[in-house]
């Protein structure tokens, strides 16, 4: 029988990093994710539909600080009355939108809040969250605030400090059983040089208080595995014990695993991700519906289109199948470098140009959410399975397009996950003699 090491898993999302390290396995080891934490709660729908160990539903911080639950209710219904003050002096209509629809969340959070109180419910997830020792933490922690798709606040903004709830919970863990003999973190590339690369300092700094040894690697995803995905990450590693460390050379070594493609080879792999059958009429590009985007010679002409001295027609401007396209600013068609996709982002689907297009036999379309998923590995129509209900109610592909932009390459995953089981198990095989 297998030797299974137990894993943990933060910000867990739709499954992209518990999938690769279930994945991961050799001739005398595997992976067992014990409990997962996403907050999301369409996220959580689409993570049920496909795995069956324990799922921490709610904010983390929360989970492991149940105490400050009074605090935050008090906070939410400070920042809802103060929304409230702010729109009977608003003049602008755009502003008065958004701090509605503020309320809006605001008050809907608060409402599961107020009603998890009620039940105990994060004193009951805290306990679930120690209940016992993990040989592994994993975390796509939040890159937004770091991302350059966003504002790049960092620290200052919130989603940003959800990086000490990792250091809470490590000590914690240290408390109640043992510190993890691994960490695994994600991130966006960007977060090596936020702010003057002082933002990664402090990251590593922190993990470093706990105890950790620190490795970190930018990986692209087109560069090593079959995913036609220009994606660069930062892939974070610690380790609790320097013996563990020390024979982790992964990143030193990159060259190894680096996947060379032929402009054939990532023909073959895009036909593997793209279902060309697909008709339904919402995913494509037509002139009825996109009048903007297919405007001919003369009609550019006669009707002296001269804003911005430019002209759009996708059916012209997308000319190859098995590549990917995307608008740019309105004001350009751009094929994308190395005939793969560009990154996939979590507003790709609400349009603009963050939407990757693509040439088939109907026509010109966007993705569909399978493809979208598929191009970061998941096993989209052979095994892993899309929602098409919540609470009675469609599930709306929105969603999915920003799971899967904020989802992780689930190969990249695995690849680094089965070089770190063969230190597990080395390490164990020494400890055994």
């Amino acid at each position: 029988m297998k030797k299974k090491f137990k894993v943990g898993s933060l910000f867990a999302g739709v499954g992209g990093i518990c999938h690769g390290f279930m994945q991961a396995q050799n001739n005398n080891a595997e992976y067992e994710v014990v409990w997962a934490n996403e907050i999301d709660e369409y996220a959580c729908e689409t993570y049920r539909t496909n795995f069956n160990h324990t799922l921490i539903e709610g904010d983390i911080n929360l989970i492991l600080r149940p105490e400050r639950i009074p605090d935050v209710i008090a906070e939410k219904e400070k920042s809802i009355i103060e929304l409230e003050e702010s729109i009977k002096t608003q003049t602008k209509k755009e502003e008065i939108k958004k701090a509605k629809e503020k309320i809006r969340d605001t008050s809907k959070y608060l409402k599961k809040l107020i009603q998890h109180k009620n039940e105990n419910y994060y004193e009951k997830m805290h306990e679930v969250i120690f209940s016992e020792e993990i040989d592994v933490l994993n975390g796509g922690f939040p890159c937004q605030a770091f991302s350059i798709a966003g504002e790049q606040k960092g620290f200052e903004d919130e989603r940003g400090n959800l990086f000490l709830s990792i250091i809470d919970l490590i000590n914690q863990l240290g408390e109640r059983h043992k510190k993890p003999r691994i960490l695994f973190l994600e991130n966006v590339k960007n977060l090596k040089s936020h702010d003057n690369n002082r933002t990664y300092k402090v990251i590593k700094q922190e993990l470093e208080k706990t105890g950790y040894q620190i490795f970190e690697s930018v990986l692209n995803t087109m560069s090593y595995s079959d995913l036609p995905q220009n994606r660069e990450r930062i892939y974070i590693i610690g380790f609790l014990n320097p013996e563990d460390a020390a024979k982790f050379d992964m990143f030193s070594r990159l060259s190894e695993f680096k996947m060379i493609k032929t402009t054939q080879d990532r023909a073959d792999d895009v036909k593997k991700i793209i279902d060309y059958s697909v008709e339904d009429s919402k995913y494509y590009y037509t002139k009825d519906k996109y009048p903007h985007y297919f405007v001919t010679q003369d009609e550019f002409e006669s009707k002296n289109n001269l804003k911005k001295g430019v002209r759009i027609n996708l059916e012209e401007d997308i000319n190859e199948m098995h590549q990917f396209y995307q608008v740019r600013r309105s004001m350009y068609v751009r094929k994308n470098k190395s005939d793969v996709c560009p990154t996939l982002t979590a507003n790709m689907g609400t349009g603009g140009h963050n939407v990757p297009l693509i040439k088939v036999q109907n026509g010109i379309r966007k993705l569909t959410p399978a493809e979208a998923f598929r191009l970061q590995g998941f096993p989209v129509g052979n095994g892993y399975v899309l929602p098409t209900k919540y609470n009675n109610k469609p599930y709306a592909d929105s969603n999915l397009y920003k799971q899967a932009g904020n989802a992780v390459s689930v190969p990249i995953i695995k690849l680094i996950a089965e070089e770190l089981l063969k230190i597990l198990v080395h390490s164990d095989n020494i400890d055994a003699n």
